[in-house]
């Protein structure tokens, strides 16, 4: 069974620093909150799940604390929001997710990119949910009992209900993530036809099966690295073949057709927004590059229309994966109908 995920004894932990080898870099850097308080809605989803308190950290920054029946703990939501926004006003505004990579947590995008000020203007929200630190955005399959964690349940159900009927998300919606969030961004999309516009992968793990044995031994070793059960996940990947092909977005190609994608990847050579003496990746990135090689030829062949940017030398690290946002902002708003 996994231990706890994002539990209340890690809420206020900042994420330890990971080396340039896992999926996320660098160390958190906190924001010093402005406000702390009830929520001022009443809103909550038909899981029981409701908001217990907001952190406002700028004019334009909420932080949400959820208590999730899907997850058996709280979790972290932070929000980008319009300046004219007001929670419970009878408008919406369409939504944009963004989805954090393993070992990192939902202040990530905020913390290592300019997303704040970028978005400034967008009449949207843009959401970025914690996604535990290894949750891949999927309800653990825990040797076929299931229960907790169950992210999907949390970001789609709970969380999507949470925000409809209390802070103002309509529902058009777009979905972005990188690394393991590329893999959740894309999974969701797949899995849930209609759900999103547009759907945009950074770096992703988007083949969890790749070649065998070396998708499942890269997903499973960063797993057994944080001490989960290596099966609890999806099981094992080849007794359990069937629920790893469910989350895979290699396997969901043909779900994935209809709407707009993104696929970006480097191929771990670094490259020119790499830092000087920035070593070579020699491990993930170049495998990202290959499983997104991968689902090119794959969306392809079903009939998906998937703009790519394989820009060649690019480590696994933040300055490409906000150039990777930047580039695929359009593609991801314009089905929003921003100011429409």
């Amino acid at each position: 069974m996994p231990r706890p995920v994002e539990d209340r004894q890690t809420q206020n932990r900042p994420p330890s620093r990971v080396s340039r080898r896992k999926f996320v870099l660098g160390a958190a850097a906190g924001l010093s909150a402005l406000a702390v308080a009830a929520p001022r809605t009443a809103s909550a989803a038909d899981t029981g799940a409701r908001v217990l308190a907001e952190r406002r950290l700028s004019p334009t920054m909420l932080d949400l604390t959820v208590e999730s029946p899907a997850l058996a703990a709280t979790a972290m939501v932070r929000l980008l929001h319009p300046a004219d926004w007001t929670p419970g006003a009878t408008r919406t505004w369409p939504v944009l997710y963004l989805l954090h990579g393993a070992g990192d947590d939902y202040t990530s995008w905020t913390r290592s990119t300019d997303v704040a000020t970028f978005t400034r203007g967008a009449d949207m929200l843009v959401v970025m949910p914690t996604g535990g630190r290894d949750g891949f955005y999927s309800d653990w399959f825990n040797r076929g009992a299931g229960g907790p964690p169950r992210w999907e349940t949390f970001h789609l159900t709970e969380l999507r209900q949470i925000l409809e009927r209390g802070y103002g998300a309509g529902p058009v919606r777009s979905i972005a993530g990188l690394s393991m969030g590329g893999l959740g961004a894309l999974a969701y999309a797949g899995r849930h036809p209609g759900m999103f516009a547009a759907a945009a992968s950074y770096s992703g793990v988007v083949h969890t099966t790749y070649q065998g044995a070396r998708g499942p031994s890269l997903i499973q070793g960063v797993l057994v690295k944080d001490g989960y059960d290596p099966t609890a996940l999806w099981g094992d990947p080849n007794l359990n073949a069937g629920v790893w092909a469910a989350h895979n977005p290699y396997d969901l190609a043909r779900e994935l057709t209809g709407i707009p994608l993104y696929l970006a990847c480097g191929n771990g050579t670094p490259g020119v927004l790499d830092p000087p003496g920035t070593p070579p990746d020699l491990f993930i990135e170049p495998l990202c590059a290959e499983m997104n090689t991968a689902l090119a030829r794959r969306l392809r062949e079903a009939g998906a229309t998937a703009t790519t940017d394989f820009y060649g030398p690019g480590t696994h690290n933040w300055p490409w994966w906000q150039r990777s946002l930047h580039l695929s902002f359009p593609l991801l708003t314009e089905p929003l109908r921003l100011g429409g």
